[in-house]
């Protein structure tokens, strides 16, 4: 991963200064370290700030920029420009609100794309060597590789240690399509340094990231095709939630071409042709193509055999329930592990790492409840099992159903597409999962999330007192419907007497 930064710019400069100091300088090795991170990106960062403000000696390796994928070509600049693409939307909305946008309005996309790249420098702060240099954490820029059980090597240089960690991440899959690389394509890597709003963009794979890219490109102005293998975007949510968020990128302009996968490309006249298969035979010609067909665990150039530590190239490092490789003395964490391919995941993954490595703990990535969301508009967010998976199961369940068109903030807000779906114990109110299609999806989403990690069920988020107006009511008024469910006609049956008795 390297970020391909604007000649001359100062905020790619001011990052680049935090997340890769030019004249930085490797420590002197101590004897032996508590930990060797390997990897500054969430996981590692986390890792090697937790354990040092616990008083270990730490040492943490990054081959590339401090930060890792969220900072620097992930998160942090996809949501600046999903929310520039948002403010678009909402001007060329505006109408519906009785607001007037004089004509010629526009999207300035050098505009957007230097507000992306200030809001990402002054965010880098955090992620920095010299933050890290502060906690005690010795820092070492280059390339780690296992020279044995308990020792890592960084340019010629030995860290020997008690326990070390993996978090070198992942990064972008390049599928083997012909001509792919002859005609030029970019990926999360790359696409945020995009000098000029492209006039016809392919986007291939329809996961989050192709979904959430598409919908902001289109709203910039580009015309965006879609274009995914599986029958529907996003295949691994909800149907019915999917079946929305295709509804609004296909208002937003996207062409959605689902069931098709891609069999070669050539450059055609200058234009960047892409064949199709699946359905009817098709072209799909762009200027630009984006690559967002899953992710590939960094595995390369690490050694690990050295270490004895077993790994796949597809699925990454092994591990168990606790992060322990197949070497007792190596830990991973993250995106390199784990099938769950988010920030906060590699957040969660690392501080269970550093009581399990450091205080052998007995934590489990199992025990963990984690939601996520894809920052389409509307949101999609999920945590626990869809209604599919709880089917697929044969688990015995209950669904409750809230539209978010009965909520009086997302009326009011104009923004009644959605709903929140929660999957419950056919005898309990306990919490088996939920999905939840609305904007700030992944806001709401947390109480949810949070119920489920005290193991409170229905009836205490049914008790719980929301503001009003809030979309959250939405997730209150599945409470509301759950409990309405107790009452059963001997239950009624049983009130109508006191209350009779009691009138007389």
């Amino acid at each position: 991963m390297t970020v391909p930064t604007v000649a001359g710019d100062e905020d790619d400069s001011r990052l680049l200064a935090n997340v890769r100091p030019p004249d930085w300088a490797n420590p002197e090795p101590a004897p032996r370290y508590n930990l060797v991170v390997i990897g500054a990106g969430t996981a590692g960062l986390v890792a090697a700030a937790g354990a040092a403000g616990l008083g270990a000696r730490v040492a943490l390796v990054e081959r590339d920029l401090l930060g890792g994928e969220c900072l620097n070509v992930g998160c942090v600049p996809s949501k600046a420009l999903l929310r520039s693409a948002r403010a678009a939307a909402q001007v060329r909305d505006a109408h519906h609100f009785g607001v007037v946008v004089p004509d010629g309005a526009r999207v300035d996309f050098p505009a957007v794309t230097r507000r992306m790249r200030q809001i990402r420098a002054d965010l880098s702060p955090h992620d920095s060597a010299a933050r890290f240099r502060g906690l005690g954490v010795d820092v070492f820029l280059g390339r780690a590789a296992f020279v044995g059980n308990d020792a890592v090597e960084v340019g010629g240089k030995m860290l020997r240690f008690a326990r070390a960690v993996v978090a070198t991440g992942s990064r972008a899959a390049h599928p083997p399509i012909p001509g792919l690389a002859e005609a030029g394509f970019l990926t999360n890597e790359t696409v945020f340094s995009v000098p000029e709003l492209p006039r016809r963009l392919a986007v291939v794979g329809a996961g989050a990231t192709g979904c959430e890219l598409a919908q902001a490109f289109a709203r910039f102005g580009s015309a965006v095709t879609l274009i995914g293998n599986h029958d529907s975007i996003l295949p691994a949510e909800d149907p019915d939630a999917a079946r929305l968020v295709a509804e609004s990128l296909a208002r937003d302009g996207t062409r959605l071409l689902l069931g098709r996968e891609v069999a070669a490309i050539e450059v055609r006249g200058g234009e960047k042709i892409l064949r199709l298969k699946g359905g009817t035979a098709e072209e799909v010609a762009a200027d630009a193509i984006l690559v967002a067909a899953g992710r590939v665990p960094n595995v390369e150039g690490l050694n690990l055999e050295a270490a004895g530590v077993e790994y796949d190239t597809h699925a990454g490092v092994t591990v168990d329930d606790r992060l322990q490789t197949t070497n007792p003395r190596v830990f991973a964490a993250g995106d390199i592990c784990s099938r769950l391919k988010f920030t906060h995941a590699a957040d969660a993954m690392a501080r269970i790492v550093v009581r399990n490595a450091l205080f052998r703990g007995r934590a489990r990535v199992s025990d963990l409840v984690v939601p996520w969301c894809t920052y389409t508009d509307p949101e999609l967010a999920q945590v626990g099992l869809t209604e599919r998976e709880a089917c697929d199961r044969n688990l015995p369940h209950r669904v409750f159903v809230q539209e978010m068109g009965r909520v009086d903030r997302a009326a009011l807000d104009g923004e009644s597409a959605g709903f929140v779906k929660m999957i419950v114990h056919p005898k309990r109110d306990t919490i088996l999962g939920a999905t939840i299609v609305a904007p700030h999806a992944g806001e709401m989403i947390a109480e949810v999330a949070l119920a489920m990690t005290a193991k409170l069920g229905l009836r205490t988020l049914a008790d719980t007192i929301h503001a009003y107006p809030t979309r959250t009511e939405g997730v209150k008024k599945v409470a509301d419907a759950f409990n309405r469910t107790r009452l059963t006609p001997t239950v009624k049956w049983l009130f109508e007497k006191w209350l009779a008795w009691s009138r007389g």
